[in-house]
């Protein structure tokens, strides 16, 4: 069914038949029943137990709209976001476009969001009808356009601190090309003081809740060697519990020929996955078994996913391999 599903949304242009999609999965997650996440191996991570392996990557239900639904189709997590403290519209539109022939996409939404309220609004209601089953929630956090980046730390406290108590883990974002300045907080003149910043708020809001959430930092398939020695060394000073590796990438490859591989913005999907693959398995190497990586980038079929893996990762998240396979794919990953 779902290839008669794709080509009837990959007629419609990218961003309304996004906005389609989504909407269908919202009215999914309307039907009775719990949701549980599709039988696999589970894995114990910074204190949260994963049914299975595969997860769904931040930017396709920005504002959890449709958690319930995504969660039907049997995911072990869902991460919903990027949500950033203020409202704002994104990028001008168009910003979001599919390469068919590279089984990619590149997008410049730039944190469209409606802000952490009503996201946390909306997330503070799931759980209190009890519905959310056993599946894992992360929230995926980051700045307004606007804000200053010496006082981006403000930000991403603020949108700690609206959604801690519903969710099971909490994603930093200082990862996306899409908004003004934000991957030199990768750097390590800005990452430490940044770090410090969230170290305290998360010792503060565990206090006020009584429960510990952990924080991830999501880090760009585009870094040297010497940047995620750097990143490796400060997550460890100050306590981040793990990462989620990659985002998308500036560059492009094996886009040669394309005419869309002049658009601007972060190109994801099958050909990000070797620097993918590369960034995990530098990562694994810089911090050892014990810290928790969720590999993300190119994942399109099983054997994909046992790369990523094979390379380091503990867990997975699709997002551009779920546009272009479908829930087939999530049961496929589930398993591994």
């Amino acid at each position: 069914m779902y290839p008669l599903i794709r080509s009837l949304l990959f007629a419609l242009d990218a961003e309304q038949s996004h906005d389609v999609a989504l909407a269908a999965l919202r009215c999914y997650g309307t039907l009775p029943g719990v949701p549980q996440p599709l039988p696999g191996r589970s894995r114990e991570l910074f204190g949260v137990r994963f049914p299975n392996a595969v997860g769904l990557a931040a930017g396709l239900d920005k504002e959890a709209r449709a958690v319930l639904g995504l969660a039907r189709l049997g995911f072990g997590h869902v991460e919903v976001g990027t949500v950033t403290p203020l409202p704002q519209p994104g990028n001008p539109k168009p910003r979001l476009f599919r390469l068919p022939g590279a089984r990619a996409i590149i997008n410049r939404m730039g944190f469209n969001s409606g802000g952490v309220a009503a996201v946390a609004g909306r997330l503070r209601q799931l759980r209190e009808s009890g519905r959310l089953g056993g599946t894992i929630l992360g929230v995926n956090v980051g700045k307004n356009k606007d804000t200053p980046l010496d006082r981006a730390a403000a930000d991403y406290v603020a949108g700690m601190s609206a959604v801690y108590a519903a969710a099971d883990y909490l994603t930093l974002n200082l990862s996306s090309p899409n908004t003004p300045g934000l991957r030199t907080l990768q750097s390590g003149d800005a990452l430490a003081p940044l770090l410090a910043e969230i170290q305290e708020a998360q010792a503060r809001l565990a206090q006020r809740h009584g429960r510990r959430v952990p924080v991830l930092l999501k880090i760009a398939p585009d870094l040297l060697h010497d940047d995620l020695v750097i990143i490796a060394a400060a997550v460890s000073r100050y306590g981040v519990d793990g990462f989620i590796a990659t985002n998308t990438t500036i560059a492009r490859p094996g886009l040669a020929g394309d005419p869309l591989a002049a658009e601007a913005g972060g190109l994801s999907g099958a050909p990000l996955r070797p620097l993918a693959l590369a960034t995990v398995a530098g990562l694994r190497a810089l911090v050892g078994p014990a810290v928790p990586i969720i590999g993300v980038g190119g994942i399109q079929s099983a054997s994909d996913g046992a790369a990523m893996l094979d390379a380091g990762a503990d867990l997975l998240q699709i997002y551009t391999g779920f546009i272009y396979c479908g829930p087939p794919l999530v049961r496929e990953l589930a398993g591994l």
